[in-house]
């Protein structure tokens, strides 16, 4: 088996490639929401712009933000659980719902919003793969608003036999490719836009512009590690400092301080000075 490089869950090329290729977006898009995309008439990407504070690094969210049909949909892909997911996506909607009221506007015209996430972890106690949110009465079950939609879909529940005819499955089974032979295997099927979302992540994968950005990625997350580790260490040892200081206080000798500790005799003894 030949590991791909780079999937479709890396988040820069995830985006890269749905900007660059915004019919392939508006596909993944209308087979999230159970909608024909010929049906779609006003599709617009708000942030098609790489955040300059994501090439250097630091964290932020990397997701597709559109105007679809007047509703305001935000799509993500989510690798890792990072804790408090739901939460996370709540205040997402929250901040698109709550900016799209511009000045003078009635609340009525508040647009529907849509949060579409792809992870790869399991979230819900459950089997199915596609989890929908709406606000509801807990016992009438009677819908609060039209307004919010929170779309997850768990890559780890994936079935694993892929139908030609169901294009979201084939999505999916693109964003959960790992290796060559999946590509290889999607490719078969002979579905278009699937040798087409393909093609445009060899494509973009091996685009000087994406390489630099990975290469940047990679150098922050060194970077990231290294300080992580160095301040770990240097907490371990202030521990330890304390850990010596408290045996002195009760009359521990050096000898059996350092052995305790694991520090130096000079650092034991410096602390005896001070």
């Amino acid at each position: 088996m030949t590991k791909l490089e780079f999937t479709l869950k890396n988040d820069a090329l995830f985006k890269m490639l749905f900007v660059q290729y915004p019919e392939l977006l508006r596909l993944l898009v209308a087979s999230s929401l159970a909608i024909k995309h010929e049906s779609i008439g006003q599709f617009e990407i708000k942030n098609p712009e790489m955040p300059s504070e994501f090439v250097r690094g630091k964290f932020c969210q990397l997701d597709i933000n559109m105007a679809v049909d007047g509703q305001r949909v935000d799509l993500e892909v989510q690798v890792k659980n990072r804790g408090n997911y739901p939460e996370r996506v709540l205040f997402n909607w929250a901040r698109l719902y709550s900016t799209a009221l511009g000045r003078g506007k009635k609340y009525h015209e508040l647009p529907i919003t849509v949060i579409i996430s792809i992870i790869d972890f399991p979230l819900f106690d459950c089997e199915e793969f596609h989890s929908e949110f709406v606000p509801l009465e807990v016992t009438r079950h009677t819908p609060l608003t039209d307004r919010m939609r929170l779309h997850f879909f768990e890559l780890s529940k994936l079935p694993s036999s892929v139908d030609t005819a169901d294009d979201l499955k084939l999505w999916l089974t693109l964003f959960n490719a790992n290796t060559e032979e999946d590509l290889a295997k999607l490719e078969a099927l002979g579905v278009p836009f699937m040798s087409q979302a393909i093609e445009a992540m060899r494509s973009i994968s091996a685009s000087p512009e994406f390489r630099e950005i990975a290469r940047q990625r990679e150098i922050a997350r060194l970077n990231e590690a290294s300080a992580l580790h160095y301040a770990r260490q240097e907490a371990r040892h202030e521990e330890k400092l304390e850990v010596a200081r408290n045996a002195l206080q009760m009359n521990m000798s050096i000898s059996d301080v350092v052995k305790l500790t694991g520090l130096t005799r000079e650092e034991v003894e410096s602390l005896r000075s001070h």
